[in-house]
């Protein structure tokens, strides 16, 4: 079946849930604002589109049988990951005041390149694709995966972007704030742990 319910339910839930795309997303929404954060989130729509086509065609079990290889991608993730962390812990003031012209929003080929790293993506990718084939010839599963997750992946990174921009007003306090990017920037580490299950 080309269109299966089931596959786009589980794509949907493991895209949703919160993950180094959501949580970015939310804090570059709260951060630079709804407009600002355009590029990174449809950055991030293709990129993870990619990530599940060439996942179906292959490439990820390829990468999953070089222990070499793997190790490498899962320590660069880390460090990126960890690295992103500390530049929302260490974040400027509230986007209503001045802050730090330097910073910016991830750009959109930021966004579609950190998809070979998102340890999140490469998981729910890997499942569906192992669980919810259709037996198509490679380059349509490819295409099928690649839709399905770009397409529910848009409806997901506007909802969480929107959301991030939405807290901004509610955060008004600095003391909020910064405890706000505190947290985001806890949760962001954390999503390592995905890395070394």
């Amino acid at each position: 079946m080309i269109f299966d319910p089931v596959l786009y339910g589980f794509v949907f839930l493991g895209l949703f849930t919160p993950g180094p795309n959501v949580i970015m997303l939310t804090a570059s929404g709260a951060r630079f604002g709804f407009v600002r954060t355009l590029p990174h989130l449809f950055g991030v729509v293709l990129g993870v589109g990619i990530t599940a086509g060439v996942t179906a065609l292959g490439v990820g079990a390829a990468v999953t049988a070089s222990p070499v290889l793997n190790t490498v991608l899962r320590l660069g993730a880390a460090a990126f990951i960890l690295w992103m962390a500390w530049g929302l812990w260490k974040a400027s003031g509230h986007p209503r005041k001045a802050h730090d012209p330097d910073e910016r929003p991830l750009s959109f080929f930021g966004a579609v390149l950190f998809q070979w790293i998102n340890p999140k993506v490469w998981a729910v990718a890997f499942a569906a694709s192992a669980g919810y084939g259709a037996g198509l010839a490679p380059w349509l599963e490819a295409l099928r995966l690649g839709t399905a997750f770009s397409s529910l992946n848009l409806g997901v990174c506007l909802f969480w972007t929107a959301f991030g921009s939405l807290l901004t007003a509610l955060l008004a306090a600095p003391t909020a704030w910064k405890v706000f990017l505190r947290i985001m920037a806890l949760l962001l580490a954390a999503t390592v742990l995905l890395l070394f299950r």
